[in-house]
């Protein structure tokens, strides 16, 4: 279908002039000269082969025809402008972020506010589940566990950790918590995927208990949050939580620590694999854990473990 259509600049012409009714007030608004408002409403006029204005003694008025024109494409120049702006933002307006509870609130959190472009976008941070399935999840990057390929989607490692125990300083004290062998007087948070005691108690050079007391979570922050509380002993990825003994409400116990293995990736669909801010937040990710040093090794070096956090 051929549309005809006047020139665009002899429309923005005509529809500021008739809002003023004034070729002087319009080319003010359009940063124009009033002779050059005259000459593109003369060429709408010609070219619609209609008269728009009456031009009497230096007065401006609409004819029928141009207050019926006016009317509509004021409404048509209206959402236009609605139309370009939504667009113009389409990229930037919303990214959306699946992430475990764990990542969103032990590493993404503390580092969103040295998010360079957080201002220009709505960030949707979501935290649980973080399926790959990005036609049902409503999702933009998810932060995925481990680094099993997906079909369809590019998974990139983001962190590698080791883990170590951690508990709350009163809890520590109170119990007089000084070898490894005084984990067995206190309760030991388990995780219900990859339990990481019997490797962490192997490195420490003692056998691991076969079954030592404390609850199964579904998550590591459930299992730190309980820590920091003072209700036990969990086993926290060191990646994940540097920041929190930063702040002091956990404590590292012992240097023994777990071989490190790749935990997280991030993850994003294949055919959005150039969309610019995906690639932004990506990079700046993989900038975030490079400088905390756990950016996983490259291929062929990493260990192969799985872990859930």
């Amino acid at each position: 279908m051929r549309r005809r259509l006047p020139p665009f600049a002899a429309i923005r012409a005509f529809e500021a002039a008739a809002r003023h009714c004034s070729f002087r007030q319009a080319a003010e608004e359009l940063c124009l000269s009033p002779s050059a408002i005259s000459h593109q409403v003369r060429a709408l006029e010609d070219f619609l082969a209609t008269e728009l204005f009456r031009r009497q003694a230096g007065r401006l008025s609409l004819t029928a025809a141009g207050r019926a024109y006016r009317g509509r494409l004021t409404d048509l120049l209206d959402r236009l402008d609605a139309s370009t702006r939504e667009a113009a933002r389409a990229e930037v307006r919303q990214l959306r972020v699946l992430a475990t509870p764990g990542f969103a609130a032990r590493w993404l959190l503390p580092r969103l506010h040295r998010l360079p472009f957080a201002r220009d976008i709505r960030l949707r941070v979501s935290d649980g589940a973080p399926c790959t399935d990005f036609a049902s999840n409503d999702a933009d990057v998810v932060i995925h566990w481990a680094d099993a390929p997906v079909a369809g989607v590019v998974v990139e490692p983001l962190i590698q950790s080791g883990r170590f125990p951690v508990i709350s300083p009163a809890l520590r004290d109170r119990e007089g918590i000084e070898r490894p062998e005084d984990l067995l007087r206190v309760p030991l948070f388990h995780d219900e995927v990859m339990d990481g005691w019997p490797a962490w108690f192997a490195a420490a050079g003692m056998p691991a208990p076969l079954m030592p007391r404390g609850p199964c979570f579904a998550h590591c922050e459930l299992s730190s949050t309980a820590a920091e509380r003072g209700q036990g002993v969990a086993l926290a990825y060191e990646a994940i939580i540097r920041d929190t003994l930063a702040g002091g409400s956990l404590v590292r116990l012992f240097s023994a620590v777990t071989l490190p293995s790749t935990i997280y990736s991030v993850a994003y669909p294949s055919r959005r694999s150039q969309a610019p801010l995906i690639r932004r937040f990506r990079d700046w990710l993989m900038q975030e854990a490079a400088a905390q040093g756990s950016l996983p090794v490259p291929a062929g070096t990493r260990s192969g473990a799985v872990a859930h956090a």
